[in-house]
Order: C-alpha cells, then structure tokens, then sequence
C-alpha cells in the first residue's frame, strides 16, 4: 500500500494519531506542520529554560491511546511514564472554604458532606451515578461513532437511558437537582468550560466529565508535550515523513478529488487523499483554497467556543497549599459568563485556573520558582476585537486578586512570563478568533452538528479538536482515528472497482 500518499496538514494530535495509524498500514504518509514542532494546541514554552506546558494540561480517558498504539502495534506504557492523580483538583473560594475532589467517590462524598453537609453528600453520589449512567450510553453511541444523531444515541440505549442523556436541560438546570449549595453548582458548572461553553447553554450531557475524571486523571512524566512528540517518534519509528516549518496555502484538486497540497514556497505535494487537522473555521474562511471552502459548510464553524488568556511563569508561590490543578472561583458564574458570551469582555471576576506542574504527589520542595500555567477563561473575538496593555493588565490585576483572596501570592517577573491571548491564539490558530474548543455545544442538537471526518470533496479528510467528536485531547486523538477509518473504507471502495482488461480487448470499469 506504500503506492498510497497521503497528506497531513497540521500536527496536532488528530494529525498525528492519522499519521501514526496510517503508517503502520504500510501507506506512505507526509505530515506538514506549519509551526517549529508538533503538538498544535498541546504546546509548549521554555522559560529560563524550563519547559512549561501551555496548552491542554489534563490527561484522562487513557484508554483511548491504549487502543491507539495497540493498533500501531506499541504500548503506552513503553513510552510515557503516568502517575495517577489522587487529587483531581483543590478548590477555592476565598480563604476560609476549600475543597478537594477526589479520584475516590467516597473521599469526594466524605469532603463534600464536611464541606455543605450531609445533603450534599447525598447529592454528590446521586450525581456520580448519574454522570456513570449518561457516559455508558454516550461512549457506544457517541464518541466511538463515526456520524451519530440523536435517533442513533437514543435507539442505542434506548429511550430510558435517552433520557438518562437529558439532552434538553442545561448542566445548570440538572446540577441543581443535585446541588442546592451555590458553590457546588459553581464547581461542577465549571466543566461546560473543558468544551469552551457556558454552563447556562450546554446541556446536562455534559456530566459525563465527572465520570471521566473519576475513571483516571494522570499526571504525565515531563510533562504533556511528551504525549505529541511519542505519537512523532512511533509515526517517524514506521515510515511517516514529518516536516515542520513548512504552511500549506492550497489543497489541490483534480478529476473532482483531492490530488495535492501546495505549499507557501510553491512547492506542490501529490497524494491519493489529504486529512487536515485544522479548525473548520479556517478551511470555510478560504485559507486552504476556494476547493477546500467549498467542501465544507460554513454554518458548521459558529457559534465560536471560548477562548483564554494565559500566563505561563516561573513563580515564587506562597500562602496556599497549591495541588497539580487547582481552580479559584470569582464571585459569581451567571455574571462571569454573562461577561464572556453576552458582552464579548474579559470577566471582571473571573474563575482562575491554575496548574502547577511541579506538584502533585507530594509537597514541592522550596526553595526554586515552581512552572506554573495560569489561565482565565475568555471571549473568542482575537480576530476583530483586540484586548489593549490597559484590559489586559487589569485582567491580571483582577486575576491575581482573586488568588490572594485565597492567600496564594505569586512572585513572578516580566522576563518569567509569557502571555498569551484571544490575538495570540488567532496568530497560532487563524480563522478562529482564539477560540479553542471549535464551536460552541449550546443546546441539545449542537453536539450533532460537529463536521465529521468526511467532506463534500472527496479525498479531503478532517481531524482536530473541532471535529466530531469534540473537543479535548483523547477526543482529538478520536478524529484523528475516525479520519482514517473513513479513508481507509474509502479506499478499499475504489479499488474494489478497479480497471481491468477482459476478453474481446474492452476495458470495464
């Protein structure tokens, strides 16, 4: 099958689990990646020369790599060092109430009854199980399926277990079935965020997070980057060519397929097929060629999810007892979110996450500033709306207030901290406004209408966080699959039907 090329545009990780399944089928895979390394939004800085994740900073749903590196003939263990995480996150609304969330039900149940009492207690269970029951029909029925719909998802589990989905109601309508403590409803809103939603728009669904955390958060040895350079090396390891530094302006076309990639330079590529593992919004906005816009619907890139500004730092902490993930709440979610969907602004008290990625398992030892990644959430408008110094200053102002409220204090310095924001991310990622999740899951058919693998150009394949079946780091690892299935039956097709001589001297298709 080495007479089979195929392209790669980008190297995230949809492209790159592409390009690692792909070559371990024997087909000869190029992967073209405009930045200076792989990895797309799983990224990394180097700060006083230390490398800071500054992307994706969570590892779950583990499961999805085993499958991915079994099929390439590899296991995960031989190649990434992970450490469970005890703690799934710590925490905080000011200094006096804090709470840790557990990989152990039970330890949660215990520090959520201590925290709101004995109600809560009972809450949390009833919620657990009911995020376990929503996730047992979605795994089947929608993350491993290639185009699900609403019917598909609900003639898999059936109409009882269509309604354990509760695609109608909103996660914080269903959360205060649980939780009659504001505080709680705040923290577990928060997960509308890891698709870069409001917790008022996305439906309930979206309680199968809970479930995920609590089958695995893993701590990855040197850090997240090392999840896109091991699917690099295993793809290089079976023949994929990987080139970085180098932007694809064009996806060719020829006898109504993809035939091609042009590059900045003029260079032309030839293949049998091309997957991009880019946003939608980018190949809708024409950046690939009026072939690859045409291949595409251009309702399907809107409306935008969140986008982040983020510090990345070396930083003395002091004060609070800081854990691997940790979040800090502002004062209120309804304005907060409000602020960032309503009113297109930065949140003047936003929730604060930040990931310090010296710690977890044990206490850090003092006496070095620890790698931290500090982000807030924000609106996606980096393509037409550009935060000044002045709101951005403020931001951190705002931001780091609300940290020492909790009495954690941060020392840090110009030279130690990158920021990035809404602009920024539109320069890495262009098209998208920042946004870093592709669109948004409001409403109860949203999560239907993420573009799936296939085109209306055939040949031409999709990949990334963007594309069904979403967004997150095993989920772009999924596209990435998904796209070569469908290529791969793709194939198989055409060459079901190829030309061949017969008798009497006539060729028959």
């Amino acid at each position: 099958m080495r007479s089979e090329r195929v392209a790669i545009i980008g190297g995230g990780v949809g492209g790159l689990t592409a390009a690692l399944l792909l070559a371990a089928r024997g087909l000869d895979v190029i992967l073209l990646e405009r930045a200076a390394t792989v990895g797309g939004k799983m990224r990394e800085t180097v700060i006083g020369g230390r490398a800071i994740d500054a992307g994706p900073t969570v590892f779950t749903m583990r499961w999805v790599f085993d499958e991915i590196l079994a099929q390439a003939g590899a296991a995960l263990e031989d190649h990434l060092t992970l450490r469970p995480a005890d703690i799934l996150a710590r925490h905080a609304w000011g200094a006096a109430a804090r709470l840790d969330l557990h990989a152990d039900i039970d330890a949660s149940a215990d520090a959520i009854g201590a925290f709101a009492g004995l109600d809560a207690s009972r809450g949390y269970r009833a919620f657990c199980d009911r995020a376990r029951r929503i996730y047992a029909v979605m795994e089947p029925a929608f993350i491993r399926a290639a185009r699900p719909t609403p019917l598909s998802v609900a003639f898999a589990g059936g109409i009882g277990a269509f309604r354990d989905v509760s695609p109608f109601a909103t996660l914080w309508q269903a959360l205060g079935e649980h939780f009659g403590d504001p505080r709680l409803r705040q923290l577990f809103g928060r997960y509308a965020t890891y698709c870069g939603c409001s917790p008022f728009h996305a439906p309930a669904t979206l309680m199968l997070i809970a479930h995920v955390e609590q089958s695995g958060v893993w701590l990855v040895e040197g850090g997240m980057h090392r999840i896109a350079r091991m699917l690099r090396l295993l793809a290089e390891a079976r023949g994929a060519t990987i080139r970085t530094g180098v932007e694809v302006t064009e996806i060719l076309v020829g006898g109504g397929r993809a035939t091609g990639v042009r590059l900045a330079d003029g260079e032309v590529i030839a293949c049998n097929a091309v997957i991009a593992n880019a946003d939608v919004a980018a190949l809708a906005a024409g950046h690939f060629g009026a072939a690859a816009q045409r291949a595409v619907p251009r309702a399907g890139v809107a409306p935008r999810s969140l986008s982040a500004v983020t510090w990345a730092m070396l930083a003395e902490v002091e004060g609070f007892p800081l854990d691997r993930h940790n979040v800090f709440f502002g004062d209120e979610s309804a304005t907060e979110f409000a602020d960032l969907f309503d009113h297109a602004r930065l949140p003047d008290s936003p929730t604060v996450y930040v990931c310090a990625q010296d710690r977890g398992g044990g206490e850090y030892p003092v006496g070095r500033p620890e790698r931290l990644l500090c982000l807030v959430n924000a609106p996606p408008c980096g393509d037409h709306f550009k935060p000044n110094a002045t709101e951005i200053a403020r931001c951190e102002t705002n931001a780091l207030a609300l940290l020492a409220r909790a009495g954690l204090r941060l020392t840090t310095s110009p030279e130690n901290t990158v920021v990035t924001t809404p602009s920024g991310f539109e320069q890495l990622f262009p098209a998208t406004g920042g946004a870093l999740y592709g669109r948004t899951v409001h409403g109860w058919q949203a999560s239907f209408q993420r573009q799936g693998a296939g085109t209306r150009l055939p040949g031409l394949y999709l990949a990334g966080g963007g594309i069904h079946p979403g967004a997150g780091v095993p989920m772009a690892a999924m596209s990435g699959r998904m796209a070569v299935e469908r290529l791969m039956a793709d194939l198989a097709s055409t060459r079901r039907f190829h030309r061949m001589a017969m008798p009497g001297g006539m060729l028959m298709g």
